[in-house]
């Protein structure tokens, strides 16, 4: 009995160990290829971005594989063999967020949902829940504006046994747009301890596979200084560009504090400010060009009016004709 014992007990490693070395050996000849990628910054030679995601999307279907680069050129990966869908974008980035990654045509880029605020002078933000909306954008979200964010797509990319080297290049090129707004004939600027502004009805984010922008309509809040000696003021902000199949319109409100604690919101006039985003010849660097700010002086007549922490005084600016 115990050698019967003996020799099944045999028979039973025999079995196993056989089973190991085909494992084994099915993971030595695993279905994997070194895929050369390449950056190629032609489109945008200026660009520095600290590190890279490449996304693979399989045609049949499969989960989608990504990869990570240090190096603003590129690199070698191993990537199982198969038909895939590109897209790569920098990843040094802190407001953006990525939704419907499974898909290559579904990949967004978006920004995180924020507050308005009203930067002091120091650029320090203050917190302003009670910030008057522009009419008619009450209900949209409050979005980070955007970082620079360069990317490119490719499809149709098959990889197979019988590759040598294979190699895929990608050209990544600037994917959000520049918005530059300049305000003249500002008054009292030198009474100003906060100043920031928001532009509404813009793109909540950009199908990176299509270049399409989404059609969420969003609200970026971003910084204003104080320029011109004193006369004028100007703020810069990238954005996804606006909703170009939606009938939003887009306002603009400068939210000012005074020293003795005032606060205003500007709002002008959402028809001039849409025409010339709309009109402009370059839709990846719109000006809006705009004029007035009639900031008051503070009221100091000893210890009269003290205002209200929570109250704003908002003030329409129209066209001046």
């Amino acid at each position: 009995m115990k050698t019967t014992m003996k020799y099944l007990l045999s028979g039973v490693t025999a079995m196993l160990l056989a089973g190991c070395e085909h494992k084994e050996l099915c993971y030595d000849h695993s279905h994997i290829v070194p895929l050369k990628v390449i950056f190629d910054w032609r489109e945008a030679p200026d660009a520095d971005p600290a590190s890279m995601s490449l996304y693979l999307f399989p045609k049949d279907g499969g989960k989608a594989l990504r990869y990570e680069f240090t190096d603003r050129k590129g690199g070698t990966i191993d990537v199982p063999f198969g038909a895939y869908d590109a897209l790569c974008l920098n990843s040094d980035t802190e407001g953006i967020v990525y939704r419907n990654t499974d898909r290559h045509g579904t990949f967004e880029v978006s920004t995180r949902t924020t507050e308005l605020l009203v930067s002091d002078l120091t650029g320090r933000g203050v917190r302003s829940d009670s910030a008057p909306r522009a009419e008619g954008t009450e209900d949209e979200r409050v979005a980070l504006a955007a970082d620079m964010l360069w990317s490119d797509s490719g499809r149709d990319i098959v990889l197979a046994e019988s590759d040598v080297e294979p190699t895929v290049t990608l050209c990544p090129d600037v994917s959000v747009c520049s918005y530059r707004v300049e305000i003249a004939d500002a008054e009292n600027l030198k009474y100003v301890s906060g100043l920031s502004a928001a532009l509404s009805g813009m793109a909540g984010g950009v199908l990176l596979g299509s270049g399409t922008a989404s059609t969420e309509c969003v609200t970026h809040p971003f910084e204003m200084r104080v320029c011109g000696n004193n006369t004028s003021v100007e703020g810069e902000l990238l954005v996804f560009g606006h909703c170009p199949d939606t009938d939003a319109q887009h306002a603009l409100v400068v939210y000012a504090v005074l020293a003795d604690g005032s606060k205003f919101a500007y709002t002008y006039d959402a028809a001039e400010v849409t025409r010339q985003i709309h009109a402009a010849p370059d839709q990846r660097n719109v000006i809006i060009r705009l004029s007035g700010l009639p900031l008051p002086e503070p009221i100091d007549n000893g210890g009269g009016f003290q205002p209200s922490v929570d109250e704003w005084d908002r003030v329409d600016i129209g066209i001046e004709m």
